[in-house]
């Protein structure tokens, strides 16, 4: 038991130096890193139709007779054959014709489903993919089309998810019908981006709402003192700073503070109410988050489902494209992404064992 304790503390030891060493390295790497331009990065644009095409005719080359698979392989060729000869409509019949597709463009021509995903960090980086990705649909789309957004976030930033929820809000200004679908979590600054959307779809057990403002400041202010080091905070302006780290903090700094957070929270009820005035706010505007079968209930959730069968089905009826935007990255923007996912899946890690205690199964 001896050999074990010491064992932990060895290990506890490293990581912490580990992690420090990570810390350090990302600050030296983001002074000496240049960031992408605005813009400049590669927008990719895949058909799902074919992927999700392929996925299934793998299962067919397996279960269909020999005769079928000749089949099978005769009416691709002809459906490439087609959209060479004349583009998408024409390999759309083609494929109706040869295999029994369900997708009927003669119907619906002009709908297509255009597919974005964000992953979102405490600061919302992928905003500035987002904003290419749906400057680009805009570009092309017409009245029917309709967007999906594969959204995972838990919030962060105040103005960056304000930002995020500006770009989807760019395409209700176009009536281009925006999706939202959430596989595991829309909250607080996720689930301001998700109530944009005309519909709001989430697997049951996916988390949203939390529909709050936090803010948690440390203040080493005594530990200073206690070392006898002085800090001067020289400001213009009564509140330009109100709670600080270093400094001494009074009743009026934090009177002022609160009320700067109760004031972003009432933005984001107003925000939210906007876009969802059917919500009881007094109801799920606590600061709660819900699964997505109890959010349901409350409104905050249209359907439940994920997007995988949303996408199924969506292959079977129309043209679906993926869109990603990839900013081009130095050799220094790649390592501090590395170092940044490091040190952000070391505290997720560390955050999620203190809630395994709590919320196992």
């Amino acid at each position: 038991m001896a050999f074990v304790s010491e064992y932990g503390m060895f290990l506890l030891k490293a990581l912490t130096l580990l992690f420090a060493l990570l810390v350090v390295l990302r600050v030296v790497v983001r002074a000496t890193s240049r960031d992408p331009a605005p813009g400049e990065g590669t927008l990719r644009v895949k058909k799902l139709n074919r992927e999700y095409q392929k996925l299934g005719d793998r299962i067919r080359s397996r279960i269909l007779s020999k005769s079928e698979r000749k089949r099978l392989l005769k009416a691709r060729k002809a459906e490439l054959k087609a959209e060479e000869r004349g583009g998408e409509q024409a390999a759309n019949n083609a494929a109706n014709i040869t295999t029994g597709n369900t997708m009927d463009k003669t119907t619906d021509e002009a709908s297509r489903l255009y597919v974005l995903q964000f992953d979102g960090d405490i600061r919302a980086s992928a905003v500035q993919s987002l904003r290419q990705e749906i400057t680009a649909v805009l570009a092309v789309a017409e009245p029917g089309d309709e967007v999906l957004l594969r959204l995972d976030s838990g919030g962060g930033v105040v103005h960056s998810y304000g930002l995020a929820a500006s770009q989807l809000d760019r395409l209700k200004q176009r009536d281009i019908r925006l999706t939202v679908a959430v596989d595991r979590i829309a909250a607080s600054g996720g689930y301001m981006m998700a109530c944009v959307a005309d519909r709001i779809l989430a697997a049951p057990f996916a988390v949203v709402g939390s529909i709050g403002v936090v803010a948690t400041i440390p203040n080493v202010n005594r530990l200073l003192k206690k070392h006898d080091v002085d800090v001067e905070l020289i400001t213009a302006g009564e509140f330009k700073r109100t709670l600080t780290v270093v400094g001494e903090n009074t009743d009026e700094d934090r009177a002022k503070f609160t009320e700067q957070i109760e004031e972003a929270h009432g933005l984001f009820k107003d925000f939210v109410a906007r876009y969802r005035p059917q919500l009881d706010m007094a109801k799920v505007a606590t600061g709660e988050h819900w699964y997505a079968t109890r959010g349901a209930e409350l409104g905050l959730v249209d359907d439940l489902g994920t997007s995988d069968d949303f996408l199924l089905a969506a292959v079977n009826e129309r043209p679906v494209y993926e869109v990603r935007f990839e900013p081009h990255r130095t050799v220094g923007n790649r390592l501090a992404s590395f170092v940044d996912t490091s040190v952000r899946q070391g505290l997720a890690a560390g955050w999620q064992a203190s809630r395994d205690a709590r919320y196992g199964i």
